[in-house]
């Protein structure tokens, strides 16, 4: 099945102008145009388009999901280095999750100690 970029957008909640930035930086080599020029998306240019977003959301740079994509594109002679770069940003997302879970925990702590100010004070 083929979607539009329009209904590509709506089913992840972005924007169209979104998707064609994402294109003019060459994250998505693998689209196919209509004769008019219209961008077309199938099945596994969606599941390519997921991993985009999911390593845009995790906060890996532009450069580097493009050099993901372009490994993709050459096929499976790159699973080497694409694997590495996902060990990689496994390790930069738990070292985030981490210092999230201290930062939350420090909030907690305010919150506690907040709660017991106030209590005293009424």
């Amino acid at each position: 099945m083929n979607y539009t970029i329009g209904q590509v957008a709506a089913i992840n909640e972005l924007s169209i102008s979104q998707l064609r930035y994402y294109d003019k930086q060459g994250l998505l080599p693998f689209l196919k145009r209509t004769e008019k020029g219209d961008r077309v998306f199938e099945e596994d240019s969606l599941k390519l388009l997921e991993m985009i977003l999911c390593l845009k959301e995790t906060g890996m740079p532009i450069r580097e999901i493009k050099q993901f994509v372009d490994w993709c594109m050459d096929g499976n002679e790159t699973i080497p280095q694409r694997l590495e770069m996902m060990k990689q940003q496994e390790i930069h997302l738990l070292q985030q999750i981490q210092r999230t879970k201290e930062n939350l925990t420090k909030i907690q702590q305010k919150i506690a100690r907040l709660e017991c100010e106030q209590k005293e004070n009424q």
